[in-house]
């Protein structure tokens, strides 16, 4: 067994060699405890609170077990994190020769056949003056840039639409085909990866690479001895998107757009292909004004009840296999119209899947409508037992650790979820002292969040818990509407009362840049809606209070949660302390996890809904949030904030 005292004890290797750590007795149990699973390719499931260091007690044995890890994570910011900071930190500090790779998902890497292709494109669709010179910067970038990683070209914005004609997706990539294979920057990042001890990926990539076996990456799973997943209380969604099946309308426009491009190169005697196109691009679009509502869902049933969406749907079926008959004629004459021919009869496989099989008892069929998109979903009720299939595939240890996976130190309700049912459980509490550093306040006076007024009854007591934290608050909301309603009133109240605290909104600007102007503020009040209910790390006085809107429990009127109450239901279960509790509770407490981020950090947690302490099930929400003390008078949030917040501060 490893010898973890030497390299956490406070006088050990990390100590020495990393600037700024503490060692933490939960951080030494934590890596014992995964070392221990390691070596016994078994199942851990780590539940570590807020500051015990968990990032370091599955480095340190991930680093010496001398097997291939793959380390996931929740988002692309941590796995730059892990890869460029944390990792290279501990490897010093024990100097062990272990080769580490980076592996982002397909669409973080430039695509020199995409690329070269949109340069020559005729009809460039996106074209104005900043996406010119985008294509411009980018077009230089992939001359010298080693990896072709576009994080690495912060000129471009991420959210620019240029990257979506320069890099691939897994339906658009010509494979070995492509007349750039041997120099394409993801075939190389793979092969890193390959070779590579530890291979630190994402969630989604880790769960396309189960799903969809994608040519080259599937070497990786067979070749690890060992999974960490970081931030796994994102799992259980992660899973059931990639283990179900989906089909947009964005995704017939893209193949109508790369057959119309494959064509003017490849094909321009074929007078009829662009037509088509066209028809698809016609039928695609008139699917999606079918529905007039936004960011809404219906299912299946309930949108087979509109005849509209019925027949819209036959006509793209219908005008889909005519592209796709033209396509298979010109298919021989490039490997991009051959690739747009395969695509075109996956899409209609797909779409008739969706409608013919929907009595299938074990998937829900429904609908998401966004803004300019429709997509058609097929989501598997229950992720256990797909699940449960890859832990037994091949012998290896599975590490899953996160803040919020117990209610209350059971793990019942992610084990089940997860279909983890053997593993080992265990919980480490977070170091700070909560009860001194945090207070929790459900205000009097509150209705139910069903109420017509709650909103305003809600601003109107926030108010003055705002006043006295002198701004520096995140208004953390359940809904995009909520949000919007409650930074309107905020800014009313603002002006009326000439409040100067800065209002920042979610939206107003990239979730990065809101975060960055919110610490050069100081005292500004972010409202926000689930982007930034985790993976925020703000530390210091700029963050002394955390308001939310009201428990986080999912709409019961969402199709798959419905069907996923009924099925629970019908099964004998009780679905609302089985699932939805469960879910909210993880849900708060990773809101509430925004407050206290360091040993010095000090703030109020101010949970508006007033079921917190009327309903039977409320106590076992608030036992569940760490152990600040509690209070329902506004005078002791004031007084917190004037003699504990301020004077700690000074």
């Amino acid at each position: 067994m490893l010898d973890l005292k030497s390299i956490f004890a406070s006088d050990g290797l990390l100590s020495e060699q990393i600037p700024g750590y503490r060692m933490r007795a939960q951080q030494l149990e934590m890596a014992q405890a995964i070392a221990e699973i390691m070596e016994k390719n078994s199942v851990l499931v780590a539940e570590a609170g807020t500051g015990t260091g968990k990032t370091f007690a599955y480095l340190v044995p991930a680093l010496l077990t001398g097997g291939k890890v793959i380390i996931s994570t929740g988002t692309k910011t941590l796995q730059d994190q892990l890869f460029n900071r944390d990792i290279p930190g501990v490897r010093a500090a024990l100097n062990v020769p272990v080769s580490v790779a980076l592996l982002k998902g397909r669409a973080n890497y430039l695509c020199r056949y995409h690329l070269e292709k949109t340069l020559h494109d005729e009809h460039l669709a996106f074209v104005n003056r900043n996406e010119i010179r985008y294509l411009q910067l980018i077009e230089r970038y992939a001359k010298h840039s080693k990896d072709g990683d576009k994080s690495g070209l912060a000129a471009v914005p991420e959210n620019a639409v240029v990257w979506h004609h320069v890099t691939a997706t897994r339906e658009n990539c010509l494979g070995t085909e492509c007349p750039h294979y041997k120099n394409c920057f993801l075939m190389e990042a793979r092969k890193k990866a390959l070779a590579a001890d530890i291979v630190v990926v994402n969630h989604h990539l880790f769960f396309a690479d189960v799903m969809l076996r994608d040519e080259g990456l599937t070497e990786l799973l067979p070749a690890c001895n060992s999974v960490i997943f970081d931030e796994a209380h994102q799992l259980p969604e992660t899973a059931r998107l990639f283990f179900g099946e989906s089909i947009s309308t964005g995704q017939l426009l893209d193949l109508a757009h790369d057959s119309k491009a494959e064509a003017l190169q490849a094909a321009r005697d074929c007078l009829i292909l662009p037509d088509a196109t066209v028809a698809v691009e016609k039928a695609a679009k008139d699917l999606r004004l079918t529905v007039p509502e936004d960011h809404v869902r219906f299912s299946l049933p309930a949108m087979l009840k509109n005849p509209a969406f019925n027949t819209a749907l036959d006509t793209l079926q219908k005008k889909l296999a005519e592209l796709a008959a033209i396509l298979e004629k010109q298919a021989e004459r490039s490997e991009g119209l051959e690739n747009c021919w395969r695509r075109a009869n996956d899409h209609i496989n797909l779409i008739k899947r969706w409608r013919d099989d929907a009595e299938t008892g074990d998937y829900v069929r429904w609908v998401e409508v966004y803004s300019k998109v429709m997509q058609l979903n097929a989501t598997p009720l229950s992720i256990a037992e797909i699940f449960g299939r890859q832990l037994n595939a091949t012998p290896r240890a599975w590490i899953f650790t996160s803040a919020t996976l117990s209610v209350n130190r059971n793990f019942d309700h992610y084990l089940g979820e997860m279909g983890l049912g053997g593993a080992k459980s265990v919980s480490w509490d977070s170091p700070f002292n909560f009860a001194e550093q945090a207070l929790l306040y459900v205000p009097t006076a509150i209705p139910e969040p069903h109420h017509k007024d709650y909103i305003s009854l809600i601003v109107s007591a926030a108010l003055p818990v705002l006043k006295a934290s002198r701004g520096r608050a995140f208004f953390l909301c359940t809904s995009l509407r909520a949000m919007q309603q409650i930074h309107d009133q905020l800014a009313a109240a603002f002006a009326s009362e000439q409040i100067d605290y800065p209002l920042l909104l979610q939206g107003g600007a990239s979730r990065t840049g809101i975060l960055k102007r919110f610490g050069e503020l100081g005292n500004a009040v972010l409202i926000g809606s689930y982007s930034f209910w985790e993976g925020i790390d703000v530390r210091g006085a700029a963050l002394s209070l955390v308001i939310i809107d009201k428990l986080p429990f999912a709409p019961p009127d969402d199709p798959v949660l419905s069907a996923r109450i009924d099925k629970i239901n019908r099964e004998g279960g009780n679905a609302f302390m089985d699932y939805q509790l469960p879910r909210a509770v993880i849900s708060l407490k990773q809101g509430a996890g925004r407050l206290i981020r360091d040993e010095s950090d000090y703030g109020v947690l101010m949970i508006c809904d007033p079921r917190l302490t009327t309903k039977p099930y409320g106590r076992k929400i608030w036992q569940s949030l760490p152990p600040m003390k509690r209070t329902r008078q506004l005078a002791d949030v004031e007084n917190f904030f004037q003699h504990t917040v301020f004077s700690a501060a000074h």
